[in-house]
C-alpha cells in the first residue's frame, strides 16, 4: 500500500496481486451518474470523473448496460485528453444479453469503440449467478476470454457475481481469473459469495474489487 497527495489530498494505492497494478483504494463507479432530463448530467458528470481522477482515483468501472447504453460512449468522450492514460478502465461482457459466441467479440470490439481506447484494463463477465455462468461457458467464454488477452483488446479477466456462494466457488475453479467483484461491507458479510466467498479464494492470489463497499442503507 502507498500513498500519493494531489490537490492538497491523500489517496491510498494497494496493488493487484497478479498484475502488480497501483489501484487507489477507491474507484469510481460510473453506474449512477446524477441524471438531467432522462439522460446523464453530462457537465456535472464530466467535473466529478476528472476531480476524481485529479485527486488520485484511477480505477473507473462502467457497463454495457449502463444508463442504457448512454455510459461507455460518454465515458470515452469525457477520458479524452489525456486521462484514459491515467486510469486503469474497467467495462463489462454483458452476461444475461449473451446468445453465441460471435456475441461476446462483437459486444468487446464495440465497447473499445464506444470507450476510445484499444484495450479495457480489467474486463468482467458481468453479474454472474449460476445459470448465466453455466451458458456462459457452454457458448465458449473462456476462449473469447483467452483469445481477447493474446490479442491484446483485454488485460486482465474478471467476473462480477451476485449468486450463491456454492456457484461463486464453482466459478472460481472454472478459469484462471485475475480479479473478481462481490459486494463486501461490514453489513454485507453473508450476502451472496460473502465472507465465506472471500475465504475461499484467499489462497489464490486474486484481487478483490468490492462494489457497495460503503453499504447501501435506505
Amino acid at each position: 500500500m502507498g500513498e500519493r497527495e494531489q490537490g492538497g489530498m491523500w489517496m491510498l494505492y494497494r496493488r493487484m496481486p497478479k498484475t502488480g497494478d497501483r489501484i487507489s483504494i477507491l474507484g469510481f463507479g460510473c453506474m449512477r451518474f446524477s441524471v438531467k432530463d432522462g439522460k446523464i448530467d453530462r457537465e456535472k458528470a464530466k467535473r466529478q470523473v476528472r476531480y476524481a481522477i485529479d485527486h488520485g482515483v484511477n480505477y473507473i468501472d462502467t457497463a454495457w448496460t449502463y444508463h442504457l447504453g448512454e455510459n461507455e460512449p460518454f465515458l470515452g468522450k469525457i477520458l479524452a485528453g489525456g486521462y484514459r492514460e491515467k486510469v486503469k478502465l474497467a467495462t463489462k461482457l454483458p452476461s444475461w444479453i449473451i446468445k453465441s459466441r460471435k456475441d461476446m467479440d462483437r459486444i468487446l470490439n464495440a465497447q473499445l469503440e464506444r470507450l476510445r481506447t484499444d484495450h479495457i484494463d480489467y474486463y468482467l463477465a458481468h453479474s454472474l449467478i449460476g445459470t448465466l455462468w453455466d451458458r456462459l461457458e457452454s457458448l465458449g467464454v473462456t476462449d473469447f476470454l483467452d483469445r481477447a488477452k493474446a490479442d491484446g483488446r483485454i488485460k486482465n479477466a474478471g467476473f462480477s457475481f451476485h449468486g450463491s456462494v456454492g456457484d461463486f466457488k464453482r466459478i472460481v475453479n472454472a478459469y484462471p481469473w485475475t480479479f473478481y467483484q462481490i459486494q463486501y461491507n461490514f453489513l454485507d458479510r453473508k450476502n451472496q459469495a460473502g465472507t465465506e466467498g472471500l475465504k475461499y479464494t484467499a489462497s489464490k492470489n486474486w484481487g478483490l474489487l468490492s462494489w457497495s463497499p460503503c453499504a447501501e442503507v435506505n
